[in-house]
């Protein structure tokens, strides 16, 4: 039997102010308090896995047990197709900028910016079919685990258009729709998008609903 998650607090391992505001949103009718690995001060671990099951699990771990909360981490990241499924899961990483004034951070115009240029350079007829995946784990303090898997297709779309969402979301046109997840309100985009797809299964399952 599935272990259950019930109300009360549930650390968030990220650092990401739309992830926490995205997670919260849907966890939120269930009496789920969402903190965020960030404001507990606790590190980000270093993402070493080569599958965003790896990589969710190993930030879900690392928060459990600084925290001896139960933790939920989210690992997502944008495929395309003509690219062979690149980035992936070195999605951030293809944001990843250098340090200035002394900080570091990501540049997601300019990911965006090396996708559409390599879909260029293969030519007009280059296959801009992409999908979202995001894998979902929970980990509690004594090592139990629990890993939901969720996907959303569409078209990669430049320029950039809309202001509502973050990451990759200004240049990802869902499949049926014209609008990018970052034109789309955001209460939309929880019911279609990817993660969405994966909370429904965690829902299902740790919330019998």
């Amino acid at each position: 039997m599935t272990r259950k998650l019930g109300s009360g607090k549930l650390v968030i391992a990220t650092h990401n102010a739309g992830k926490l505001r995205e997670i919260s949103a849907l966890l939120a009718p269930y009496g789920v308090e969402c903190i965020s690995a960030g404001a507990l001060g606790l590190p980000e671990p270093v993402e070493t896995g080569t599958t965003f099951v790896e990589n969710a699990l190993i930030k879900a771990r690392a928060a459990a047990d600084a925290s001896q909360l139960p933790c939920l981490a989210d690992d997502s990241g944008l495929s395309v197709a003509a690219l062979g499924g690149r980035p992936g899961v070195y999605t951030a990483d293809w944001a990843e900028r250098q340090w200035f004034e002394g900080e570091p951070g990501r540049d997601w115009y300019m990911a965006m910016g090396k996708v559409e240029g390599m879909l260029q350079a293969i030519g007009p007829d280059a296959d801009r079919a992409c999908w979202f995946s995001c894998v979902l784990a929970i980990a509690w303090p004594d090592g139990d685990t629990a890993v939901y898997e969720g996907r959303a297709d569409g078209t990669f779309s430049w320029p950039p258009r809309g202001g509502k969402g973050f990451g990759y979301d200004p240049v990802f046109v869902p499949s049926g729709r014209s609008e990018t997840f970052a034109e789309i309100d955001p209460e939309e985009k929880h019911r279609i998008s990817h993660r969405a797809d994966a909370f429904a299964k965690l829902v299902a399952e740790q919330f019998g609903g």
